[in-house]
Formats: structure tokens, C-alpha cells, sequence
């Protein structure tokens, strides 16, 4: 009896947060705004996907609590779920037609109590809400339940079917450069996915999951029971494969998609070099964005054409003075911050990128940098009398940066100073004890990150061909600790990721902007509870929280 009401009570609580969640979403507008973007045309709105993902993830999580024999037990408590989780949207339904609730909540209005009831009165419609929902939650409970040789492709297909839905703008147009309009309107009807194609793509990308279920293992013993010199061929395959469409993206992409690609680049650079920082050596560094300024504004100072200009160096030839005053700016910060640990270090380096800002944007440093009014007339990178300046051409010179500098953080993660670093991240005083030099590897650390830092900001300034001060607040840094977090700390690859998820996607989703930070927040949120690891952690982090958690559930025990 007593287990009955503890289950009770916990699906209570869920169910009641999952409706807190999806109202909290629709008073502060993102459900109305997010309605004017269809997902499948006349079918499925990305303001509806967004209402019920609630109910089904909250479902689904609960499903997986209980035994998969008590299956009928699972699937009622996704019902149960579901229900709930309609239960305040209603209570705002109601409530708005008896109080204009819109000079209290101005996102609470007409469109969006529509949205809600299904454009029906206000009883059909909040029964139909609470059918909607209970099926959302039976459906996301059923899933768990379900043979993993089946969830996993319908997983997978749902997953490209919805994100070729939310970037159909942009893919629509892509398809129609290389196909034309015939099969655009096959494909696509305005911003959203025809209903017949996405039905289509579903069964084909859930058809090739479920095939590649069965062949991966046997394509991959094929290739590890081929020789040693064999192995290195089919490998070499890849690599080559996987160089040519990096040459060739650009053509594939076009210009816009070109120029969100730098833009991700340019954050992967960064990326890179506090993943040495914070993720191999372990120093929590949120002053990371001066060395990114520094970097700009010695490529602005030594090659601009206007008054502040030196102009006597091309892009090249100003790079590596542009990667030194990085790499010195990161040895003087390291030097006053060697004792300093954790909390200490984070507000020490805050300030430091503060005080460089500050520095850029004052009037003592106007003569030199041009103060707030910034550093105009900065050339682009040019190869002989070739003028890099369209999205398509500057992409190789930022493909070329970070292949450098991914290649340089996989020698060192496997290098004795990366497994130092590793080392002294673990814990200091062991480190020092067991001999490694903490001063030569904490410096280290710094100049490396903060010369990759150096390399982007230089790309940077040059790439806009104008630099201001408020181009390196506080929130860059944020946004770069933010992607190494989401993708993986000590990750190369989950770098890549969380730049693509964090930079690469708010890009692609401009028109919801304003609620950019707030789903920073939420995904920050989402990943410590459920995949604290990143999306593409590194094996010993992996296996490092693993243990602990292990452990600490072990003494709870």
C-alpha cells in the first residue's frame, strides 16, 4: 500500500511539473511565437511540438523507472502523465475567459488560448487538449517498452524528420538550386515539410537504421579482421572521403549556410583552446574573450588601411604576431593566477577579461585602438591578387585553422604534458607530489588556449573588416564554456558538436533570438541532469563520472 502511494505521488509530481513546464512556455510566449513556424504544413506546428514535448518526455522518463514485465503499469502512467500535464493549460484557458489576463502576461492572448483548444470553444476544446496529452503520454510510455531493434529507428526517424521540418526554409532552398522548383514543391510547402515527404523520409530513415542494426557490427569486424596494412587502407578511404566533402561544402551549402559555418568555425577555434584550459588541465578560465580581443585588434592594428592603422602587413604575415600576443597575454594572466584554484581562479580571469574590454572601449587607448568607435578599413585575407572575401572562399582559411589546432590538441591529449595536465586536473597536490611541475604546466595551459583564442579573434578581424569593444563582452566566454560543457569536456569531437548545437543552431533560428539565452539555460539544465557527460564526451571523463556515480550510489546504499 505504502509503495502504491509513493508511485502515486511521484507520478503526481511529474505530471504536474510537465504541465508547470508547458505552461510556464505558453505564458512567456514561446508557444505562440513558435505556432507561426510550421513543422509538417496543416499537420504539426513547432509551437505544438514544443507543448507536448513536456508530457512526453516526463513519460517516458517515468516508463523507464518500471519494469518492463509490468508493461500495462508503464504505459498508465503515461496516460496518467499526460492527463496532468493539461490540467494547468486548462486553468489558464479558463481563468483568461473570465479575466484579461493580458495586461498581467502579454503573450497571453487570443492567438495563443486558440493554439491551446484547437480553435475550438473553451469545453471541446480543453477535452481535446486532455485527449491530446493522455495520447502523447500513453505514446512516449509505449516507446519504452517497445524492442530496442524497433525504438531506436523510429527514434532516429522522428529526429531527421522533425529537423528537416525546422530547417526546411533553408533546405528548400538549397534543393531548389540544384533540382529546381518542381521537386522544392514536392519536398516543401513554404517553411515546412510536405506531409506526404515527411511520412517518406520517416520510413527511410528509420528503414536504413534498422538495416544498419544488423550490418554495423558485421561492416566493422570485416574491417578489424582485415591486416595491419590492409586496416590503414580502408582508413585512409575514410580520411579522404571525409577531407573531399570538407573541400566540397561550401558548393553544397551556398552563401548563407557558408557564412554560419565561419561562424561556428570561428567558436570551434575557441573551442579548442579553453578545452585545454578547463577540460584537459582543468582551470576554469571566464576571462577566455580577451584573448580573442587581443588576437583581433593586433590583426586590426597591423594591417588596417585606416588611420589606425600600421598597413604594412597582409593577413599572413600579421597571423603569427597575432597568435604571440595571445600566447604572452596567456603566460601574464597564468603567472599572478598559479595558487589560485576553482571559484578563485574563475573571478580572477573575469576580471582579467573585463579590464581588457574596458581598456578597449576607453578613451586612453582611443589614440591607439580607436576606443568605443572601434578599428575601421580591415583588409580580407588574400592569396596573391585573389581577395578572400566571399562566405565560400574564407571558409578554407578557417577550415585550415581548425584542422591545426585539432591536430595539435590530439597530440597533446596523448602527450606526457597532456596526461600532466589530466593529472593536475584530478588533483593538484597529488600532481605535485608525484613530480610534475605545476608552474610549467599551468603556463603552458594558458598560452596554448589563449593562442588558439588569438588564431580566431585574428580570423575574426579580419572577416568583418571592422572591430568595436562590445564585439568581446563577457557573454563570449560564456558561449564557448557553454559548448565545451554541452559537447563534452576534454571532447575534441564534442567541441564540433557543441559548437553546432550552441553557435550553429540559433544561427539557423534567428527569428526566435529572444529567446535565445533562456534555451542556453534550459539545455545547460537538461544535460547536467541527464547527460552530464556532453553529447560526445572523451572516454576517461566518461569513465571518471561514471565511477563516481557508481560509487556515490553505492555509500548511499
Amino acid at each position: 500500500m505504502r509503495e502504491k502511494q509513493n508511485t502515486l505521488k511521484i507520478l503526481l509530481k511529474s505530471g504536474l511539473l510537465s504541465g508547470v513546464i508547458a505552461l510556464s512556455v505558453s505564458m512567456i510566449g514561446m508557444v505562440g511565437l513558435f505556432s507561426q513556424r510550421d513543422m509538417i504544413a496543416g499537420v504539426l506546428t513547432l509551437g505544438q511540438l514544443l507543448l507536448f514535448a513536456s508530457p512526453a518526455a516526463f513519460a517516458y522518463l517515468e516508463a523507464v523507472k518500471i519494469s518492463k514485465d509490468d508493461w500495462r503499469k508503464g504505459l498508465l502512467a503515461g496516460l496518467f502523465i499526460g492527463v496532468l500535464s493539461a490540467i494547468p493549460l486548462i486553468i489558464l484557458v479558463i481563468i483568461s475567459t473570465l479575466v484579461n489576463l493580458r495586461q498581467y502576461f502579454v503573450s497571453v492572448s487570443d492567438t495563443l488560448i486558440q493554439i491551446l483548444t484547437f480553435n475550438q470553444d473553451v469545453f471541446l476544446g480543453s477535452i481535446l487538449l486532455i485527449l491530446v496529452m493522455a495520447f502523447v503520454g500513453l505514446i512516449a510510455a509505449g516507446m519504452r517498452y517497445m524492442p530496442i531493434k524497433y525504438r531506436h529507428p523510429i527514434f532516429q526517424g522522428l529526429i531527421w524528420t522533425f529537423g528537416v521540418s525546422l530547417f526546411s526554409e533553408v533546405l528548400s532552398e538549397r534543393v531548389r538550386s540544384f533540382f529546381g522548383s518542381f521537386i522544392t514543391k514536392i519536398m516543401f510547402k513554404s517553411r515546412a515539410t510536405q506531409p506526404l515527404f515527411a511520412i517518406v523520409l520517416f520510413v527511410f530513415i528509420a528503414g536504413i537504421t534498422y538495416w544498419q542494426q544488423g550490418h554495423k557490427s558485421s561492416i566493422k569486424d570485416f574491417i578489424d579482421n582485415q591486416p595491419p596494412k590492409k586496416k590503414r587502407q580502408y582508413q585512409l578511404i575514410f580520411l579522404g572521403i571525409g577531407i573531399l566533402i570538407l573541400i566540397i561544402l561550401p558548393l553544397i551549402l551556398g552563401t548563407y549556410l557558408s557564412e554560419v559555418i565561419n561562424n561556428v568555425g570561428l567558436y570551434i577555434l575557441m573551442g579548442l583552446g579553453l578545452n585545454i584550459v578547463v577540460g584537459f588541465a582543468g582551470l576554469l578560465d571566464l576571462g577566455y574573450v580577451a584573448f580573442f580581443a587581443i588576437g583581433a585588434y593586433t590583426m586590426a592594428v597591423l594591417t588596417s588601411e585606416g588611420a589606425l592603422g600600421i598597413s604594412a602587413f597582409s593577413f599572413w604575415a600579421a597571423l603569427p604576431f597575432c597568435v604571440a600576443a595571445s600566447v604572452s597575454a596567456g603566460i601574464l594572466l597564468g603567472i599572478p593566477v598559479l595558487r589560485m584554484r576553482g571559484d578563485y581562479l574563475a573571478i580572477v580571469t573575469l576580471g582579467f577579461g573585463e579590464i581588457i574590454r574596458i581598456m578597449a572601449n576607453s578613451d586612453l587607448l582611443k589614440p591607439f585602438i580607436g576606443g568605443a568607435q572601434g578599428i575601421l578599413q580591415i583588409p580580407k585575407p588574400s592569396i596573391g591578387n585573389i581577395v578572400l572575401f566571399k562566405p565560400g572562399q574564407l571558409y578554407y582559411v578557417i577550415l585550415i585553422g581548425v584542422l591545426i589546432a585539432a591536430y595539435i590538441s590530439w597530440r597533446l591529449r596523448d602527450s606526457r604534458l597532456g596526461r600532466q595536465w589530466m593529472a593536475m586536473r584530478e588533483d593538484e597536490d597529488v600532481a605535485e607530489a608525484m613530480g610534475i611541475n605545476l608552474v610549467n604546466t599551468k603556463l603552458l595551459a594558458f598560452a596554448i588556449g589563449a593562442g588558439f583564442s588569438g588564431l580566431s579573434g585574428a580570423i575574426f578581424a579580419s572577416k568583418l573588416t571592422s572591430i568595436f569593444p562590445h564585439s568581446f563582452n563577457l557573454l563570449i566566454s560564456i558561449n564557448v564554456l557553454s559548448l565545451i560543457i554541452v559537447g563534452g569536456l576534454g571532447s575534441i569531437p564534442g567541441v564540433v558538436v557543441g559548437a553546432a548545437i550552441l553557435v550553429g543552431l540559433p544561427e539557423l533560428l534567428r527569428e526566435f533570438k529572444e529567446y535565445r539565452l533562456l534555451m542556453y539555460g534550459g539545455l545547460l539544465i537538461v544535460m547536467m541532469l541527464a547527460k552530464p557527460e556532453g553529447f560526445w564526451p572523451s572516454t576517461i571523463q566518461k569513465r571518471e563520472l561514471h565511477a563516481f556515480q557508481e560509487s556515490t550510489s553505492g555509500n548511499d546504499t
